[in-house]
């Protein structure tokens, strides 16, 4: 059975420095965590979001070079952000000098809001996954493309003319590619042809999640693929504690409801929160997950589950 991963996520959209985001990585990467991803996103849903936003990849790069062993990426990278060369050229770098340690989150975005804040085109939201697509193919394409050979691609939206495919990111063929959502016919579709890990519908409950699996491994199926070669993932807002009173004052910090946070996120005790991790895995065949930290100040929670809910897992 494959080993329980347990990854740091963040939304630094909400209010976060460069700082404070480097904080939490080195906590993680000291405390056995598998994994720091952050969201990519230039507006906050709420609050102030003081000091403002940073943009994923460069601050990626910036953990590259400030952390030594956990791996990075994004939850996910939005392809109404950039064009598709440039990007593949962005990440590739940035996993060269981590040292092969990137994952690449991708989607096709969806807050408009922040389009607007910044100047960025929203076209529809069938545009927008056709954009996705023809990303997703150039993307891997350029980077699995033989170093003595060059990339071709005539799409609707973009057209790559014998690119040199360089540079090549450190992990061959490249690195692991994370697709989610809750579209029922082709977000499946892209998952089983470009995806390395399925990640659950934001904030969906288990049966929910356990559809869109299912859908997931059907079209792997559907084209020759082994759908256990689709590791799965699922991203729950963390709030745990010693005990009750340190879960209820957790909840209240990040503005949550104890009941909420145990019915929609991953919330309780240490050994409560081992019960509902192994439900995930068992239900669903999660094997990963992204705790959803809206605190980042709060460190001690990030030990607290290290040191009392990872050992349990595996």
């Amino acid at each position: 059975m494959d080993t329980f991963k347990l990854r740091i996520f963040t939304e630094p959209q909400l209010g976060a420095s460069y700082v404070d985001q480097l904080r939490v990585a080195r906590c993680a990467e000291a405390a056995g965590y598998d994994a720091f991803f952050r969201s990519d996103h230039f507006l906050t849903m709420g609050g102030p979001g003081l000091p403002g936003p940073t943009d994923a990849w460069a601050t990626l790069a910036g953990l590259a070079r400030d952390t030594d062993t956990i791996r990075l990426g994004t939850l996910v990278t939005s392809a109404t952000f950039r064009y598709p060369g440039p990007l593949a050229i962005a990440v590739a770098q940035v996993d060269q000098m981590s040292g092969g340690r990137v994952e690449f989150g991708f989607g096709a975005g969806w807050f408009e809001g922040e389009h607007m804040a910044y100047g960025v085109p929203f076209p529809s939201l069938g545009e927008r996954f056709d954009r996705f697509a023809e990303q997703l193919e150039i993307i891997t394409g350029l980077w699995e493309t033989r170093a003595d050979e060059t990339f071709s691609f005539q799409g609707k939206h973009y057209q790559v003319v014998d690119s040199p495919a360089l540079p090549k990111p450190a992990q061959a063929p490249r690195p692991p590619v994370i697709v989610g959502g809750s579209g029922q016919r082709r977000t499946p579709a892209l998952a089983a042809r470009f995806a390395d890990e399925f990640n659950a519908p934001p904030f969906s409950d288990l049966d929910t999640a356990v559809a869109q699996f299912g859908r997931v491994s059907d079209a792997c199926s559907a084209i020759g693929r082994d759908p256990n070669s689709m590791r799965r993932s699922v991203v729950l807002t963390v709030c745990v504690g010693k005990d009750d009173a340190e879960v209820a004052r957790r909840a209240a910090t990040i503005g949550w409801q104890v009941e909420d946070v145990r019915t929609r996120g991953l919330g309780g005790t240490p050994a409560e929160v081992v019960d509902e991790l192994g439900t995930w895995r068992e239900r669903a065949g999660v094997t990963t997950a992204y705790l959803q930290l809206l605190d980042l100040s709060d460190v001690d929670q990030i030990e607290l589950v290290a040191s009392q809910v990872m050992p349990q897992l595996n």
